[in-house]
């Protein structure tokens, strides 16, 4: 998914997304449904950005039959609107096995000081 979002190639970030995703994202105060409304927020966020690139840290994967989720501490950096970022944070994605295919159903993103 990273590496589609560095790559700006978003059929393929959209090719992981299932459609029934929710998330609460690093700033949301509300949650967030749909894919659409994931491949759109991140499109739009490639648009006005660049060199982005993202790190995953210390990832656990639990698997469970169908379902999967993975817990992680990442860091970032690139640049949004020509000015720099950089965050770090933790997250929680959940994943549904279906079609033979790991699809991201939900994911949870805090960001730390």
């Amino acid at each position: 998914m990273w590496e589609a979002i560095e790559t700006e190639n978003m059929e393929a970030y959209a090719s992981y997304i299932h459609p029934d995703f929710t998330q609460f994202g690093e700033t949301d105060s509300v949650l967030r449904v749909g894919k659409e409304s994931e491949v759109n927020g991140i499109g739009s966020w490639i648009q006005e950005s660049s060199n982005i690139h993202t790190e995953m840290i210390d990832p656990i994967v639990t698997i469970k039959g169908n379902t999967a989720w993975i817990v992680y501490y990442w860091k970032d950096h690139g640049t949004t609107n020509g000015k720099p970022f950089a965050t770090r944070g933790k997250s929680t994605r959940i994943f549904v096995k279906e079609n033979d295919r790991w699809l991201c159903i939900h994911g949870h993103y805090t960001l730390l000081p």
